[in-house]
């Protein structure tokens, strides 16, 4: 027993001595979460071979020149420290200038600060998939260090909205018809020779009217003049896709009118549908924004509906997300729980003792899912019908229950501390990316916190 301990001390001198060196400089004694995130970083390169591929391909960075572009260390540093604070790209560029901990982190070594531009080039080639391997690196390390040991398991869904305003038919038609005006006022600049007809005005005043308008047979009246409005303005843009110009911007603009009008035709179409014959239209066949594309409707019971993605997390007894799935569609909560607990059995390579999450992840399938899988307790905190929980204990029972409570406090952190009640990255790709680079920031924050706490007792 006492080699045990002896050994366990001798573990933590080891990484006490590798902090403190950080710690006795001025930079890192300020601010020693950085300090701590530095120093996991240099103790373990392999992090950056993850994004490495994203970045850069199968190049190698030149060593020689100017040093003008950034190296994949700095970016993977720099995206971190964005995370960390917080930061638009805006601010990232003004930070380097401004503070040292920052210049330190980035490893400018009195370089020129680089631009936001170069910032935002790179780092929003980092795809969600090697994110989740980092994620699921930087979980083992903490269960090499002794903080995690994947023993409980407890799961919860969230939702993270796409930045649109409320979808209704009324607004779609009329950002169909200012988006096509927009283009085809920019293709009017730069060829100088199109005519086209500007239906905007009258569009913007029926609108307005429809939103102020309560009575239904008013409303379908005012749905009808606009309609022809927006047939007008579909034509239009039909008409003009056609043309054939010279200029490489035009070319673009004509590129983004006909990426436009097959959504003006789908806006048309369910606005028809709904205003006009009164008839239900099915989600699947609904656009919720001609922007974000990638916009799911979710519901949820009784609650309010929300427009964005689900986001299915798993956390672990030390606090750390250490499972995330963000499914396209609106799909149930039982539909979950077994690709989360694969994914955690084959990622961390152990069977956790204890499965607790809320009601709507509880079936008969998942029940005999996770018990083939090895898993002792399994809690669901509300169920229903003849279904029951698998516990070795009524009191173990409470326990998990008091214990799954926890993790909507760990949604509630990710969401303000790290700015993802809406996700205001653009596309479906970089929907997830934000996500997951929010998480990995949550995980080096809980992982910093609980290092320094243990410095703080051994010193």
């Amino acid at each position: 027993m006492y080699l045990v301990v002896e050994l366990k001390i001798a573990t933590l001198m080891k990484f006490y001595s590798e902090w403190v060196l950080k710690f006795e400089k001025s930079d890192w004694s300020k601010n020693p979460e950085f300090g701590v995130i530095d120093t996991i970083l240099e103790l373990h390169p392999e992090i950056y071979q993850n994004f490495k591929s994203d970045i850069v391909g199968n190049e190698d960075i030149s060593v020689f020149g100017r040093k003008d572009t950034p190296t994949v260390e700095q970016i993977v540093r720099a995206a971190i420290y964005k995370e960390m604070k917080g930061y638009d790209y805006r601010d990232l560029e003004y930070a380097q200038s401004d503070s040292r901990i920052c210049a330190t982190f980035i490893k400018l070594d009195m370089r020129e600060p680089f631009c936001f531009q170069t910032f935002q080039k790179y780092i929003s080639r980092i795809t969600a998939s090697s994110l989740h391997e980092v994620m699921v690196a930087i979980v083992k390390l903490a269960v090499d260090e002794g903080y995690e040991d994947i023993s409980k398991l407890r799961q919860d869904s969230t939702v993270v909205k796409s930045n649109i305003h409320y979808p209704t038919n009324n607004s779609l038609v009329w950002d169909c018809i200012h988006e096509s005006h927009r283009l085809l006022g920019h293709l009017k600049e730069e060829v100088g020779a199109l005519s086209f007809i500007d239906y905007t005005k009258s569009a913007k005043s029926t609108y307005f009217k429809i939103n102020i308008t309560k009575s239904k047979d008013k409303q379908v009246d005012l749905f009808n003049k606009q309609l022809i409005t927006f047939t007008k303005s579909i034509n239009q843009v039909s008409n003009i896709v056609k043309k054939k110009f010279n200029s490489v911007k035009a070319w673009i603009l004509i590129i983004e009118l006909r990426a436009l009008l097959p959504l003006m035709k789908k806006v048309y179409s369910m606005t028809y549908r709904r205003q006009i014959l009164d008839e239900p239209v099915p989600n699947d066949q609904k656009l919720f924004s001609i922007y974000e594309l990638h916009t799911d409707i979710i519901v949820k019971g009784s609650r309010e509906v929300l427009f964005g993605h689900k986001v299915n997390l798993s956390t672990g007894k030390s606090n750390m997300i250490i499972d995330c799935d963000i499914p396209a569609g609106n799909p149930s909560d039982k539909s979950l729980l077994k690709p989360s607990v694969d994914r955690v059995l084959l990622n961390y390579d152990r069977i956790p003792r204890d499965l607790v999450t809320d009601g709507g992840y509880a079936s008969k399938e998942n029940v005999e899912h996770c018990k083939s899988k090895g898993i002792t307790n399994i809690v669901f905190n509300k169920i229903v019908g003849s279904l029951k929980n698998i516990t070795t204990s009524l009191k173990m029972e409470t326990m998990l229950k008091k214990w799954r409570s926890g993790i909507e406090a760990v949604i509630s952190n990710l969401k303000r501390g790290f700015d993802l009640r809406v996700c205001n990255w653009k596309g479906w790709e970089h929907f997830q990316s934000k996500v997951m680079w929010s998480i990995l920031a949550y995980n080096f924050r809980v992982l910093t916190n609980m290092t320094l706490h243990r410095i703080a007792e051994i010193a």
